[in-house]
């Protein structure tokens, strides 16, 4: 069954965030039913812990309850994804603490953690947002292959293993092509004057 099929007739995203502001509880069951899995694959490539990770993407329909309204995110998957690797990072940092076990997750964030932390100060904020700006520019400008590696890398926090598998080829073929989106994405931010 495709996600068209098993999608027809359920609420569309902008009719799931007007439940949100109706206050309406089936939109956490709309949520679930139409990204649910996602969310649940996203936490699971953090944690790798079942348990953990249905929490965390409970707690992600939680936030969104609690934030929808004011808000009225569009598009709604990228605002729910947000919300369930805050909430499986912090796990993960937490029992990191308590661990020091390493997975495959922190390997790939650490690969871009020194260009995407944040810090606390406003100007510190402020270049986050720019660089944030200038870095989906450079995803989008990203042949098809490579937005899905990048994707799959960094946002989902995907295996090289899995991405290999998807696009049915080796893992050092998947690991070739993040260096050069790495070594790409830092010659934009240079040419960009941004000091990376």
């Amino acid at each position: 069954m495709t996600n068209k099929t098993r999608n027809r007739g359920s609420p569309t995203d902008r009719e799931i965030v007007g439940l949100y502001w109706k206050r309406d509880e089936r939109a956490i069951e709309e949520t679930d039913k139409k990204y649910g899995d996602m969310l649940l694959g996203i936490a699971l490539n953090i944690l790798h812990d079942r348990a953990d990770s249905e929490e965390c993407r409970n707690d992600a329909y939680l936030a969104a309850w609690n934030s929808i309204p004011p808000n009225r995110p569009d598009p709604l998957p990228a605002f729910l994804t947000k919300l369930v690797r805050y909430r499986a990072i912090s796990r993960l940092r937490e029992s990191s603490k308590k661990s020091r076990v390493p997975s495959s997750f922190t390997v790939s964030i650490d690969e871009l953690y020194d260009a995407l932390q944040s810090r606390d100060s406003p100007e510190a904020q402020l270049f986050s947002k720019e660089l944030g700006r200038l870095i989906n520019r450079y995803v989008a400008s990203l042949d098809s292959r490579k937005h899905f590696v990048f994707i799959s890398r960094f946002y989902l926090g995907n295996t090289l293993e899995s991405i290999a598998k998807e696009l049915g080829v080796n893992t050092s073929t998947v690991q070739r092509e993040i260096e050069k989106i790495k070594r790409g994405l830092k010659e934009f931010l240079e040419r960009n004057d941004e000091d990376v």
